[in-house]
């Protein structure tokens, strides 16, 4: 099973404002960077709770009828989604093996907690960060102390007219 991260960071690294607001992504325009490419390459999305409850806010559910998977140990409001969207408990290595057993192939893992849990467990094997051109000053930081390093090989990196800088990883296990 393949367990990939997409995500869009400031330039001072930081995924969301400390209340979960994500109004500076739209600094990098609504060019397109790969995101649709990379949506149609898995079969399940993971996340947790807080990015649950913040795509919720977004209007039209975005993920469709793709399997997302919701990470929290107490009861969730499923329903608000519209989509196919179940709740699940355990470590990342046990929901990445109920995944695997379903059938899953490769994992969309979302959320910077979710992100964080992914990568100490060592279950992180691709990163995709799009870099946009803003600095916040503060926020919820995509990555937080590791057991140990996490080794990269760059695969690639894209810049956009918007000014947008996408780095392309994988993780060396």
């Amino acid at each position: 099973m393949t367990a990939s991260v997409f995500c869009g960071v400031s330039l001072d690294g930081f995924i969301a404002r400390l209340n979960d607001d994500l109004d500076f992504l739209d600094e990098g325009g609504s060019e397109p960077h790969g995101f649709e490419e990379f949506i149609g390459s898995v079969d399940v999305v993971v996340m947790g709770r807080r990015t649950y409850e913040k795509v919720l806010t977004f209007g039209e559910w975005p993920f469709g009828p793709m399997r997302v998977v919701v990470l929290s140990s107490t009861p969730v409001d499923l329903a608000a989604a519209g989509g196919n969207v179940e709740r699940m408990g355990g470590t990342p290595a046990d929901v990445l093996a109920q995944l695997e057993a379903s059938g899953s192939k490769h994992a969309y893992i979302d959320g910077g907690v979710t992100v964080q849990r992914f990568l100490s467990a060592g279950l992180i094997d691709r990163l995709i960060v799009t870099r946009v051109p803003v600095l916040i000053g503060e926020g919820i930081p995509l990555f937080g102390p590791l057991p140990h390093d996490v080794k990269l090989l760059h695969v690639a990196t894209r810049q956009y007219k918007t000014g947008l800088v996408q780095s392309e990883y994988k993780v060396v296990k």
